[in-house]
């Protein structure tokens, strides 16, 4: 079978490999269909991390069809359409065993610090996968990996209808942020530095889409949300967005952060403190997959407006230089 290694920073080769089989029996094994190019990914194509060994397999986000079941599976059989929850944690630690797992001291992402999804066939436990309908294309699915963190990062928040929502970046992880939070209701206005970007964000339903190189920021949030917003989201993960997202918020307002920046950021207490505001983390998902694939299913939310290349496996090359190259492009993905 083929798997896209990442041989060294900047050149992925497609090789010949043994195909994966069941050794356990709860383990499933699946012919990979579809796999997104996440950010994760084009920042470990081109950049070193301490995390990541090479030569690997990156993809995480990813769907695809059983082909075999073990013994022990209950869940699935032959032919059903997967899609893969990529966070892999201990199962054992005090965090794990309060149903964190995304917060393991010891969790691993698929395609990261393990070989992930730029190949044929995987074999994992039916515990990491959910199943979606005939009606969802395969690379629609491929992006319900997205839209488990965009819904974290709003359960995070405690997100209810009619609240107004700020959104700081409208890459894959911002326009999710936006599909989730429009189809609870909120009122949202987003922002970015991209103009193609915020005309698909507008054309996605925000009411409000504004180019903070081209207008003035503070007026348009005056405007748009006086008083400050019930919910601010930095999709941008940078500290210097960060601080801005918490002067925006509202009284009580709740801000959500996704950065791993070691930057500190500079944030007066009494910010905090005059307004009573909320800072929360949130990391991957913890448990969202079936809610997603249940929005996915029954159409709440749609990925198709999201999609912006798709290349097949062999061409995983030029799929990752292309999606660098334009800062329009959303998501790319791998079809198999």
């Amino acid at each position: 079978m083929r798997a896209a290694v990442l041989k060294e920073l900047g050149r992925i080769e497609v090789i010949d490999t043994s195909m994966p089989q069941i050794t356990e029996e709860t383990q499933v094994q699946v012919r990979v269909r579809a796999v997104g190019i996440c950010g994760t990914d084009l920042h470990m194509f081109r950049e070193p991390r301490k995390d990541v060994t090479l030569p690997r397999i990156m993809g995480h986000e990813l769907s695809g069809e059983v082909t075999a079941v073990g013994t022990g599976v209950t869940s699935f059989k032959t032919g059903d359409r997967v899609v893969l929850d990529p966070v892999f944690a201990c199962g054992e630690c005090p965090t794990c065993r309060k149903g964190y797992h995304n917060v393991c001291e010891k969790v691993r992402c698929y395609g990261v610090q393990m070989d992930g999804g730029f190949q044929d066939y995987i074999v994992v436990d039916e515990k990491h996968l959910s199943r979606f309908s005939e009606q969802i294309s395969f690379e629609q699915a491929a992006l319900a990996e997205p839209f488990s963190i965009a819904s974290n990062m709003l359960d995070r928040a405690g997100l209810r209808e009619s609240e107004n929502v700020l959104i700081f970046g409208c890459g894959t992880i911002g326009l999710a942020v936006l599909t989730v939070a429009k189809s609870l209701g909120a009122r949202i206005m987003v922002t970015d530095v991209v103009s193609k970007k915020l005309e698909l964000a507008a054309g996605m339903g925000a009411a409000k889409a504004v180019n903070r190189k081209e207008q003035d920021l503070d007026d348009a949030a005056a405007a748009f949300a006086p008083g400050g917003f019930d919910v601010v989201i930095d999709a941008v993960g940078i500290t210097t967005v960060f601080e801005k997202a918490v002067l925006y918020a509202a009284p009580r307002g709740r801000i959500v952060c996704i950065g791993f920046s070691d930057e500190p950021a500079r944030l007066a207490p009494g910010t905090i403190t005059r307004k009573e505001l909320t800072i929360v983390g949130s990391r991957m998902n913890c448990h969202r997959f079936p809610i997603v694939m249940d929005w996915l299913n029954r159409g709440k939310i749609s990925a198709d407006a999201m999609i912006s290349k798709v290349f097949p496996v062999e061409r995983i090359q030029e799929a990752f230089e292309a999606t660098l190259a334009d800062p329009a492009s959303v998501k790319t993905i791998i079809t198999f």
